[in-house]
């Protein structure tokens, strides 16, 4: 969801149900500094810039990984390692990748999604297979992709829709497989059955589900292997929603195409089956989709969402849906890393974290369960 989120559209807002929550009070209030954020449905973790990791909300299947399956309502360390380099939260797993290129996964694996071989739950971290040249990793709602150092491009967990680049006679997988021999992949999303991802040459390409016009490359038929999205060699980065996908071209303008219930295109009227531009700015640098909501930011260092809007997560103040990009306050030091979903969570220029939406399960960090419609700074323990 790079961080990006995606997930299930058809989740009860409520939340997941989980066990009672418990509150874990910072040992000591300051603002440390993050560097990376991620968000799940019900979860968050974020990886400060001393490289540890810490999550916080729902804990159903383990997804915070501190070993158990109590729900957080403010962040705790996952384990003691102090190299932890970028992660992202699937629907209700996460994974994350340390600094001597290793990749980790824990929570749900009903689907194979961790890709550790088994269909186990686990509630700590566990290693994906042995490889040290793990690049990017995002996860999704079942299934997970990740590029390596050489530029290849390897996929795992359900695959009923062909979401893994490949036959959907293979119905799962539960340990990494190549999709195709391309060595540019540079950047890959997944969403909830689709997956899409950018090669070095700035070509853009889809596959999998496409009942909503997700894959971007007209009709409706879904794709088993990578498909090229229109023609164009100028996509510097993709995003993929639950059936709708975002990418930013190098001049700065933004595209959304797939389903558009709640205006999560950007753009009034029904699902787009190709990219349609969202408005006429050309000052986007990276935008990240989330369940049914996406999140902007311009040059200028603002941030923008739009789309559903139940829960506050516009942070505008509001539970108004909106099919335009608005911004979130006035503030201009908002930086690309930032995770939308049911709630979202992004760091600003000082490493200050902020997170507004749902809070059912904690996932606001707050050590409440009350929902926030605008910005609220997460305090991480010293």
């Amino acid at each position: 969801m790079v961080a990006t989120a995606t997930g299930i559209a058809a989740l009860s807002i409520a939340g997941l149900a989980a066990p009672a929550s418990a509150s874990v009070a910072p040992a000591a209030l300051s603002a440390a500094a993050v560097s990376e954020v991620a968000a799940g449905y019900g979860h968050t973790c974020a990886v400060r810039t001393d490289a540890t990791l810490w999550c916080w909300g729902s804990n159903f299947f383990g997804e915070l990984g501190d070993g158990t399956t109590t729900a957080r309502t403010a962040p705790v360390q996952i384990g003691t390692a102090a190299s932890w380099a970028s992660l992202d939260a699937g629907t209700s797993y996460t994974c994350g990748i340390r600094t001597d290129g290793t990749l980790w996964c824990w929570g749900n694996n009903f689907r194979g999604q961790l890709g550790d071989g088994t269909t186990t739950r686990r509630t700590a971290p566990v290693q994906v297979g042995d490889a040290t040249t793990w690049a990017s990793v995002s996860a999704g709602d079942s299934h997970t992709c990740a590029t390596r150092t050489d530029g290849s491009l390897w996929c795992w967990g359900f695959n009923r829709f062909a979401q893994l680049g490949m036959s959907s006679d293979t119905y799962l997988a539960t340990a990494p497989l190549r999709v195709g021999t391309a060595t540019t992949w540079a950047d890959v999303a997944t969403g909830y059955a689709h997956t899409c991802a950018v090669r070095t040459e700035g070509t853009l390409w889809c596959w999998g589900n496409n009942t909503d016009g997700q894959l971007g490359v007209g009709g409706l038929s879904y794709r088993d292997t990578p498909t090229q999205v229109g023609t164009a060699t100028t996509w510097t980065g993709v995003t993929a929603g639950y059936a709708y996908s975002c990418a930013v071209r190098a001049e700065g303008t933004l595209w959304c195409w797939g389903e558009n219930g709640y205006g999560q295109l950007g753009v009034s009227g029904t699902h787009q089956t190709t990219p349609v531009q969202v408005g006429n700015a050309t000052s986007w640098s990276t935008v990240r989709a989330g369940f049914d909501t996406a999140c902007a930011v311009r040059t200028d260092s603002s941030l923008w969402c739009w789309g559903n809007n139940s829960t506050g997560q516009l942070g505008d103040g509001t539970t108004t849906h909106r099919n335009t990009p608005t911004r979130v306050d006035a503030v201009t030091t908002w930086t690309g890393d930032f995770a939308p979903g049911y709630h979202i969570c992004g760091f600003r220029a000082d490493d200050s974290l902020w997170c507004w939406g749902n809070n059912a399960n904690g996932q606001l960090g707050d050590t409440t369960t009350t929902q926030r419609p605008v910005p609220g700074r997460v305090t991480l323990p010293a």
